[in-house]
């Protein structure tokens, strides 16, 4: 006899349990108006340079590491 494992055909949801911190909105917040500022434009080496750090402070802030982020000119 060969036994299979029973997968429910609709797995249960995933909910986050934690409230978002304030510092991933704020970063949020930022790359949305740069992106949105410069929509349809070609992007300085500057903006780009910006929204890198940007997307670096919002991915440490998802992990609650954001305080140890130094920004590269």
């Amino acid at each position: 006899m060969v036994l299979t494992p029973r997968i429910p055909a609709h797995p249960a949801p995933v909910f986050l349990t934690q409230p978002v911190h304030p510092s991933v909105v704020e970063a949020n917040d930022a790359i949305r108006a740069l992106v949105d500022s410069r929509a349809g434009q070609d992007w300085t080496p500057v903006e780009a340079a910006e929204y890198e750090v940007l997307l670096i402070e919002w991915a440490a802030a998802t992990q609650g590491i954001a305080a140890g982020i130094i920004e590269a000119a």
